[in-house]
């Protein structure tokens, strides 16, 4: 496999232009690790399952601003240029995070705590809706010939290493605090520190360059001509969205999903399910750039192909495995294992939804198509795997979702590959 040609300012740039979508997913993640607490802070009621339950369904109603976003902001990108569009997400994403950090809970003001933090949700979502594809986009335009899917890879990567640094500051806060000071403000402790990187971010985001693609494009459309575009080329955006639902659900199960599910589910320790997810983090960024060069090596197809049918044949078995004798190292074994499947599928599918669409519209075609299969299916995953094992009774059943998410996935290979886009 060749080496990837990336220099210092290569490398600085990857650093700048990913720092906003770390933050994003450092946010969503803590989100995850502490339902437990944020749904005893705003959500108080009697049955531990509903206010879980409520909680969830606040994180997922976030997910449904994103498509708005994608369309909004991504013609926005498309237009006046890939810099200014993602400085203005991050403003956006920043004003959501203040809001979920020092939100006061229920017992001091009542119905406008959840309220607040609904709209903190909303307008994430909202910038989110067009984080990652602005993101993806920019490395794909800057990137050195041959090397796309390696630079493309750096997107998810950077998630990743929020992971890791969420997981290893809720590890930090629950060494150092007790439980019940956790639960009645110490889960904010993350929160704040998140807060407090939002003015770095920001400086080093100012520095971005424009992509000399861009630059040198003559075509940029107006907003009108940004929803023509879509509305032409819907197939695409169908297609696009369900190859990117196997990337979403995995991911959220894999990662948001997992301190909840060892804790509330396994009944294991809650340290136990962050060093887990630490784990996942670890394996997601060292596996994700590797795959997405593998893939500009052998090409997308063979990837996404390989690891939709690997999912769909151990999702619910690997699950139902670890279930059957809930331990520290047999959750090590399952996420592990998932987080193989997830990185080797994401490290191909993320560049190929940036080559499938069309130039002049790519970051709200991208956006799109993303925000989509996040809203409908992989933000809710959550809550889905956590309905599903109360209705079935089954506590492997988030398999089911999974291997449905890889159906999704190899499905929309087939069309992207063998028909809509072989047709333009």
């Amino acid at each position: 496999m060749t080496t990837p040609s990336a220099g210092p300012s290569k490398i600085a740039t990857v650093l700048r232009v990913t720092s906003g979508n770390f933050l994003e997913m450092f946010d969503f993640f803590l989100y995850g690790i502490y339902a437990s607490d944020i749904s005893k802070a705003f959500f108080p009621v009697k049955s531990g399952y509903i206010s879980l339950m409520l909680t969830f369904v606040t994180f997922g109603a976030g997910f449904l601003m994103r498509p708005l976003g994608a369309v909004v902001l991504g013609a926005y990108i498309d237009r006046i240029g890939r810099r200014r569009g993602l400085i203005l997400t991050l403003a956006l994403m920043a004003c959501g995070t203040v809001l979920i950090a020092c939100v006061p809970s229920y017992a001091t003001i009542g119905l406008f705590a959840p309220l607040l933090v609904v709209i903190g949700r909303l307008v994430q979502g909202f910038s989110a809706g067009v984080e990652l594809g602005g993101v993806s986009v920019y490395l794909a335009e800057m990137s050195t010939p041959g090397h796309k899917g390696f630079y493309v890879s750096w997107q998810s990567a950077s998630q990743q290493a929020a992971i890791m640094m969420a997981a290893a500051l809720g590890y930090a806060v629950n060494a150092w605090l007790a439980p019940s000071v956790i639960d009645d403000w110490g889960w904010r402790i993350p929160f704040f520190v998140g807060c407090m990187i939002l003015p770095f971010v920001f400086y080093i985001r100012r520095s971005l360059l424009e992509t000399e693609e861009f630059l040198a494009r003559k075509v940029r459309p107006t907003f009108r001509e940004s929803l023509h575009a879509m509305a032409r080329n819907w197939p695409l955006i169908g297609a696009g969205m369900m190859m990117v639902v196997m990337t979403t659900v995995s991911f959220y199960l894999i990662t948001v999903y997992t301190p909840t599910f060892g804790k509330s589910v396994l009944k294991l320790d809650a340290t136990d399910a962050l060093i887990v997810t630490f784990c996942v983090g670890l394996s997601n960024f060292i596996l994700l750039p590797v795959m997405g060069a593998l893939s500009d090596r052998v090409g997308r197809w063979p990837l996404l192909v390989t690891f939709t049918v690997l999912t769909l044949l151990t999702a619910y078995p690997v699950l139902a495995w670890l279930v059957a004798a809930p331990s520290f190292g047999h959750m090590l074994v399952t996420e592990l294992w998932l987080s193989v499947l997830y990185a080797s599928y994401n490290g191909a599918a993320v560049v190929a939804l940036t080559e499938v669409m069309p130039p002049h519209v790519r970051t709200v075609g991208f956006s799109l198509a993303y925000a989509l299969a996040t809203a409908i299916f992989g933000g809710f995953t959550p809550l889905v795997s956590t309905w599903l094992i109360k209705v079935t009774g089954d506590d492997a059943a988030p398999g089911f979702w999974m291997s449905g998410a890889a159906a999704c996935g190899l499905f929309a290979t087939f069309l992207l590959y063998r028909g809509i886009a072989k047709e333009r």
